[in-house]
């Protein structure tokens, strides 16, 4: 949630895609359908999604020392080879999860008009609305999104925390302290799988940055012409998924050039690996790319929670993960700088990325 843009900017209508399906369309509006290229497939799946990387954070946690160990390298190996992975028995109530995918189902279905006191404004990233949309003719996504600042109180848009469910924002609150505690237990294993210290994040990224970003996706009459969610990296370190209960499959990740559906483990949390985390292990741990999909007759919510480091710090390769054999591959940059150049330009794979790449050559 960095800040908002200097220049002026050109959105064009956008359509309320909850407000499009009620009328029961058999034609999906021009700015929706996604050019040829960027279609998804929506044939039976080449590969499977049974391989995805589960981690049980009991073992990690309370296990034996061989279970422990066990988990490290699978937690290893799934952050290297997938950048993604889903955590079971992580901790959180469950009764907290439900209560807070109750509140953000309710608010996305309160008339539109409700919905508005809480607009996201072109470029920016909270609120109600469309986000990352910076041109009139730009395509859009089939989803839409309600985000907010939580932590530190800084980032916070007080105007944009609805009073409509009433208890949404006590619910907000106990949820993202749950999650905040989460990624810091989940970073501190991630440092042991690369040989640090445990500390070694919590203590870089000083207060860090925590953003709530709830998406809808109601069911589309043409699912094979449109996307919920463009292809994209997190510009977080970790970034934590709820996917709502009984909710269409639409969250897939790019594994090998081939588009994985994620099917969701009952009472588990989904964990990617942000471009911040790629670049602080100099490409060790990457980050992966997804994007949503619909479907003809079923909805999707998601819940997705994005944990950085303060907006003040600087960032590079951390030098324990740089030497001949891996030469350094990111510069140093401010973190608040990075955010805002991703808040600041349209979803579009890992491209955001670039902002920190360092041109290796390769040549003898």
């Amino acid at each position: 949630m960095a800040p908002v843009p200097t220049f002026p900017i050109n959105v064009g209508h956008i359509d309320d895609v909850q407000e499009l399906n009620k009328a029961k369309p058999t034609t999906v509006p021009e700015r929706f359908v996604q050019d040829m290229a960027d279609r998804p497939k929506l044939t039976a799946n080449i590969a499977s999604s049974s391989d995805i990387p589960i981690i049980d954070l009991s073992k990690l946690m309370k296990g034996d020392k061989d279970e422990h160990f066990s988990e490290v390298m699978q937690l290893k190996t799934a952050c290297e080879e997938w950048g993604f992975f889903q955590v079971l028995n992580h901790g959180i109530d469950l009764n907290v999860l439900e209560t807070m995918e109750k509140v953000a189902k309710d608010f996305f279905m309160l008339p539109l008009h409700e919905k508005q006191k809480y607009p996201m404004a072109p470029g920016t990233v909270q609120g109600y609305g469309q986000a990352f949309v910076f041109s009139e003719n730009q395509k859009l996504d089939w989803c839409n999104m309600f985000a907010l600042g939580v932590e530190p109180p800084c980032i916070r848009n007080p105007k944009l925390w609805p009073s409509n469910p009433t208890n949404f924002s006590e619910i907000l609150e106990i949820y993202s302290k749950e999650i905040r505690k989460l990624c810091k237990i989940l970073l501190k294993y991630i440092a042991v799988s690369l040989g640090l210290k445990g500390e070694v994040f919590e203590e870089m990224f000083r207060v860090a940055v925590q953003a709530v970003r709830m998406n809808y996706y109601p069911p589309c009459s043409r699912p094979d012409l449109v996307l919920g969610l463009s292809p994209h990296s997190d510009g977080s370190a970790l970034t934590v998924l709820q996917q709502g209960k009984d909710s269409s499959v639409g969250l897939q990740i790019l594994k090998d050039q081939t588009w994985l559906p994620v099917q969701p483990i009952p009472n588990a949390l989904v964990i990617n690996i942000g471009d911040t985390l790629e670049v602080l292990t100099n490409g060790k741990y990457k980050s992966v790319e997804h994007r949503a999909v619909t479907h003809k007759e079923k909805d999707r919510l998601s819940i997705v929670t994005f944990y950085a480091p303060s907006y003040e710090i600087e960032l590079g390769p951390m030098p324990e993960l740089v030497d001949e054999k891996n030469p350094c591959r990111y510069r140093r940059y401010n973190h608040g700088e990075y955010s805002k150049h991703y808040v600041t330009n349209k979803l579009q794979g890992k491209r955001t990325l670039e902002f920190a790449k360092i041109q290796l050559n390769t040549s003898n």
